[in-house]
């Protein structure tokens, strides 16, 4: 392997020998010297975030800041302010004048991702900055000046969006000098592997447990799906397994529990549609599992508690019979919620399903407390949540927004 190659591979974190990856890895490396703006494209999850850090770190801007922005987590009336600044006194709030990111970032590098989701009229902004370094602070009339390389990735099909009037043409490519595609995990069935026993190891010095591993059988079904959600989805799936499994050998038919339906393998990427309209409840399914797997936990340690009691003494008072959770009742149950509009709660669940739960509780109450602590756990850094709870900020800022969390 060329020495190169391995060496920001080995230093930016990334596994697998697949030709299309390092086909990327190599034309961020040669293009990274020169002033070229670049657009990385790929599904979610496949890991574009590496490549903007490979080209600043070997570019003449490398002395310079980075700063990555996610333009789909940032609300459309703000973000002009975000990016290139405001005065004192140019709308409601402004209190001070303020420094976007293009003046803090001025001889560094500007990582946008999610760009197809810039408004039009930031996308104006945006092309003049690309074609001479010039901006003006929301509020002003005086031109700016910055040099900044600009790298810009997105999960989106843009030409869908140019023929909708969503996204400019002549913006477009003009982003589009050297185009960057990652690969999809699915096409790159031989690093499948390599990435889950990475992953086990990771999370075995986490959790400090002994790593999972999987038997021939659950290895082929391993490589033979499809990877709707590529590698974030498998880290994901790795750290459920490393969590939930009592026995480190893996079987097929376990491994099988832990995969998405296969009603969601379709990607944004290939519709041209947005994440939310094209797997809708595929996110919200996955904090929810991940909420129940927490639960049995906690209802496992509650019933070595009361087993402890009731040998305590037998005058205590009857204690209510502890959660009994089916698995498969509540996935099915799930499946019903994602197929209607109103609000599904634990407490609409047949008895016969085996849940017992508290009426009060709903499955939207569980996924803002899964949130809200996610968010403690990483001091509000959304990007982190995110990654944590297997959605993408954008969607985690949506969710916000709708429980009012913080607020």
């Amino acid at each position: 392997m060329n020495p190169v190659l391995q060496a920001i591979k080995q230093r930016y974190g990334i596994v697998g020998f697949d030709p299309m990856l390092d086909h990327a890895i190599n034309t961020a490396i040669q293009v990274a010297p020169t002033e070229l703006s670049v657009l990385i494209t790929g599904e979610s999850g496949v890991g574009k975030e590496s490549f903007p850090k490979i080209i600043h770190d070997n570019s003449t801007h490398k002395h310079g800041q980075y700063i990555a922005v996610n333009c789909g987590a940032i609300p459309e009336g703000t973000i002009d302010s975000e990016l290139f600044g405001h005065e004192k006194g140019s709308f409601t709030g402004a209190a001070d004048t303020r420094k976007g990111y293009f003046e803090v970032a001025n001889g560094g590098t500007i990582f946008l991702d999610e760009v197809a989701d810039l408004p039009l009229a930031t996308q104006v902004r945006l092309l003049r900055v690309l074609e001479n370094g010039e901006y003006f602070k929301v509020g002003s009339s005086i031109v700016q000046k910055t040099n900044v390389r600009v790298v810009a990735a997105t999960n989106i099909n843009i030409a869908d969006r140019i023929a909708k009037g969503k996204f400019r043409e002549d913006l477009y490519y003009r982003l589009n000098t050297i185009p960057i595609q990652v690969p999809p995990l699915r096409d790159r069935k031989n690093d499948v592997f390599l990435l889950f026993t990475k992953f086990a190891s990771d999370f075995a010095l986490k959790y400090r447990v002994p790593a999972i591993q999987l038997s021939d059988r659950a290895i082929e079904t391993l490589k033979s799906y499809n990877w709707p959600g590529n590698i974030r989805q498998l880290r994901n799936i790795t750290e459920q397994i490393s969590i939930i499994e009592n026995n480190r050998l893996i079987e097929s038919d376990v491994l099988q529990k832990y995969l998405v339906a296969p009603h969601v393998s379709n990607f944004p990427v290939l519709l041209g549609q947005d994440q939310d309209v094209a797997a809708p409840g595929m996110f919200e399914r996955e904090i929810i599992y991940k909420f129940l797997g927490d639960l049995k936990r906690e209802v496992s340690e509650l019933k070595k508690i009361i087993s402890e009691m009731k040998e305590e003494t037998h005058n205590a008072t009857p204690i209510r019979k502890p959660l009994e959770i089916s698995d498969y009742a509540m996935r099915s149950k799930i499946d019903d919620y994602d197929n209607q509009e109103d609000e599904f709660e634990i407490e609409d669940l047949n008895p016969n399903d085996h849940i017992l739960i508290d009426d009060q509780f709903s499955l939207m109450e569980a996924e803002k407390e899964l949130i809200k602590k996610a968010l403690e756990k990483h001091n509000n850094k959304r990007k982190s949540a995110a990654d944590e709870l297997g959605i993408s900020e954008r969607t985690l800022y949506r969710k916000i927004r709708e429980y009012g969390i913080g607020s």
